[in-house]
């Protein structure tokens, strides 16, 4: 039994976009040594410490954000705690220009890019019949055609004749249907059926392509807009086998394993971390529209 518990205890995290107090490494401290990771949604929540752990394993990053302040402000924090390079770069995944010159920017910078994690994303809660034109679609443009895009990029730009890792971050929303999240649950299956599609064609150059989809997960944006503390207070995370939310290390993690060689064989899969909370936590319609109703979420 205390094998099992160990097994499962959550590495230690801080709630807020600040670098782990300290780290207890699991792997190799150079696993990534030498190469250079490209990270949308690097700014802050699970895109930040994925920086953080892929730099504290001899990684040096880029990471890109529309806001510029908070990616140059994130990488003072980032460097300071693990000693690597971090290059900030504004980029709107939506618009594929911007892409490339940060792209070229990075180029310029690390003459390699070796991983691409596509992280950015916008979610909140909303039920279909209230759910704007607009909104649905300003969700698939970031999600879905802000992964092809930046994916798109970095093949042409240097991943086609070098080889490289991506990791798209989706979600398990789209396995069950689950409410007040068709834009955001329709934009993470898109982006699990771009994965396998994407593996099959860039496999023969050497190009692996996999999804994590996290749980809830806390210290997020995402944890606050789609009701985790509702959750964490009336005690509806006892539903998820593992009886907790997860916390961004343990997806760092996760993200860690994709991009080194431990997963050298593993390509076109999606890796779901969320304790198994999709088997089992309750679809609570009535309960989630209160939460929204109450002004947790508005429409874009």
């Amino acid at each position: 039994m205390a094998q099992g518990a160990a097994a499962s205890r959550p590495p230690g995290d801080v709630e807020a976009d600040e670098c782990l107090r300290e780290y207890r490494h699991l792997c190799s401290p150079d696993i990534l040594a030498g190469q250079v990771a490209f990270i949308t949604g690097g700014g802050s929540g699970i895109g930040f410490r994925i920086a953080e752990i892929f730099m504290r394993h001899g990684c040096r990053t880029v990471i890109a954000s529309r806001s510029l302040q908070r990616v140059s402000e994130a990488s003072k924090k980032l460097v300071a705690a693990t000693g690597q390079q971090c290059l900030p770069l504004a980029v709107d995944v939506r618009q594929p220009q911007t892409i490339v010159a940060a792209v070229d920017e990075a180029l310029r910078e690390f003459k390699r890019i070796d991983i691409l994690v596509n992280g950015a994303a916008g979610n909140f809660l909303c039920p279909a019949s209230a759910l704007s034109f607009n909104a649905f679609k300003t969700v698939m443009d970031i999600d879905t055609l802000g992964t092809f895009n930046t994916s798109k990029v970095l093949f042409e730009k240097y991943f086609r004749d070098h080889g490289g890792v991506i990791i798209n971050i989706t979600a398990t929303l789209g396995y069950r249907g689950q409410a007040l999240q068709v834009h955001a649950g329709t934009a993470k299956a898109a982006i699990d059926a771009m994965t396998r599609h994407l593996a099959v064609e860039w496999g023969p150059n050497n190009i692996r392509v996999n999804s994590l989809a996290p749980g809830p997960i806390t210290g997020t944006e995402g944890f606050r807009r789609l009701g985790g503390k509702f959750a964490e207070e009336s005690r509806r995370f006892d539903t998820i086998p593992l009886h907790r939310a997860g916390n961004k290390t343990e997806i760092a993690h996760s993200a860690l394993y994709l991009a080194s060689p431990l997963s050298s064989y593993v390509t076109g899969t999606t890796l779901v971390v969320d304790g198994g909370s999709w088997l089992t936590s309750a679809n609570d319609f009535p309960a989630l529209l209160d939460f929204w109703a109450a002004g947790a979420n508005p429409n874009p």
